[in-house]
């Protein structure tokens, strides 16, 4: 999957789609606008993406806190988040980069790749088909 199959994007919006908070939704905007909205995700997700935005970091969950001990024992580093379409759900490719080193992890649940892409403050990116398909809804 190339680079030129990507957009970059940005989080602008998170919130939820039901009055507790059990669902989440996420709205990706692009440097023109364009905007593509995620649900179907847990609130508690859309809450630490919440949290990371406003710069809280203190307190992180476990799975995350995984994943940044790996990282830092490796010096590497959240290169991007690549979110595409597979099947009926969007998964994820997390790229990481170090000192002569790199890793890709994939086929990972976007939700989480964009709350780890927000923590480490990284690039996020959307297949450019996935846009496409917004603007003809």
């Amino acid at each position: 999957m190339g680079d030129q199959e990507y957009v970059p994007m940005r989080v602008t919006d998170v919130g939820y789609t039901d009055r507790v908070g059990l669902q989440g939704l996420v709205v990706l905007t692009s440097d023109d606008g364009k905007r593509f909205p995620i649900t179907a995700f847990s609130g508690e997700i859309a809450d630490h993406i919440q949290r990371f935005i406003k710069g809280d970091r203190t307190s992180i969950p476990t799975i995350y806190k995984l994943v940044e001990e790996l990282a830092e024992s490796q010096s590497l580093y959240l290169e991007s988040v690549q979110i595409y379409p597979k099947s009926s759900v969007l998964r994820a490719n997390l790229v990481f980069r170090g000192k002569g080193a790199s890793l890709e992890l994939k086929n990972y649940r976007a939700s989480d790749s964009i709350a780890l892409a927000t923590y480490y403050d990284a690039p996020i990116t959307l297949r450019k088909d996935l846009l496409e398909r917004t603007e003809t809804i």
